[in-house]
């Protein structure tokens, strides 16, 4: 045997031993992910909160909340609270939008206040794109018939309210090809939005601790895919990771948001807007 058959022997045995140990990770993740036992609360009829510290997937510890509404009951309560020129807490735009349930939603100017992307809520338009972003790519329009993630931005022109941010991690249940930077490959805690046959699905995963190490954008969409999403997209994450449910301790705030480098309830960072449910009561 020469030695050009032997190096490509060597090169072929690495390549699939590389590909033999990606595909054993993902089929052991993807059962852990399964045999998940989540806790889950019933919020109110039609909305659920399940939540769950997984000690080992993706060689990583994680804390995952998840709100699940069915949107045949609640679709009309779907509201955005935007801020043009000024940040608030996630827990405070709540309280007084009277929502029920709240995640933060997308990036936004930390110095000055307001979204950098278009941001529409009951046909007011709120802030306009400041500098147009390959990760901000997909749309979360609703109105009072039909909510969608798009990247058709004609789109947020039609529908009453809108929200850009991104990127865009599933399309049919498909996972997107991310570009690889520093923004999707490390890990970090994320919010995202996803649709799940006729639910909503609100998601936080916490990082930056021991007790969750938070995820990057390829894992985060395996996770929204194996819980059995068809569309999502990613939102403002980091320190900026906050899931609001009213009535629970700590003004109502369920994750551990990172901002205060503390794995409690009060490290809360100021946003520019939420997505939420109004509820009368």
């Amino acid at each position: 045997m020469n030695s050009k058959h032997t190096v490509f022997l060597f090169l072929t045995t690495i390549l699939l031993t590389i590909l033999y140990n990606n595909s054993y990770s993902q089929r052991r993740d993807s059962i852990t992910f399964a045999g998940i036992q989540w806790n889950t609360s019933a919020v109110s009829k039609g909305i659920h909160w399940k939540q769950a510290n997984i000690s080992d997937i993706f060689n990583s510890r994680q804390e995952i909340n998840i709100i699940e509404i069915d949107l045949k009951k609640h679709k009309n309560s779907l509201r955005l609270a935007a801020l043009p020129r000024s940040l608030e807490k996630t827990s405070v735009l709540a309280e007084k939008s009277h929502a029920r349930v709240a995640i933060n939603g997308g990036f936004f100017d930390m110095k000055n206040g307001g979204a950098i992307d278009f941001i529409k809520a009951d046909n007011h338009v709120i802030n306009t794109t400041a500098n147009p972003s390959i990760r901000a790519n997909a749309y979360f329009v609703f109105n009072s018939k039909k909510v969608e993630i798009t990247t058709d931005s004609t789109l947020a022109f039609h529908y009453p309210n809108a929200l850009l941010s991104g990127p865009l991690l599933l399309e049919k249940s498909l996972q997107q090809r991310l570009p690889k930077n520093s923004f999707n490959d490390h890990r970090h805690p994320r919010t995202a939005i996803a649709l799940k046959d006729d639910k909503l699905i609100f998601i936080t995963v916490d990082g930056r601790n021991s007790n969750s190490q938070g995820l990057n954008l390829e894992e985060l969409s395996k996770i929204l895919r194996w819980y059995g999403c068809e569309d999502a997209m990613n939102l403002d994450g980091g320190g900026s990771t906050t899931m609001y449910i009213k009535g629970q301790p700590n003004r109502g705030i369920v994750n551990y948001p990172s901002d205060n480098k503390q794995f409690d309830h009060l490290g809360e960072r100021s946003v520019a807007n939420i997505i939420y449910l109004f509820s009368k009561k």
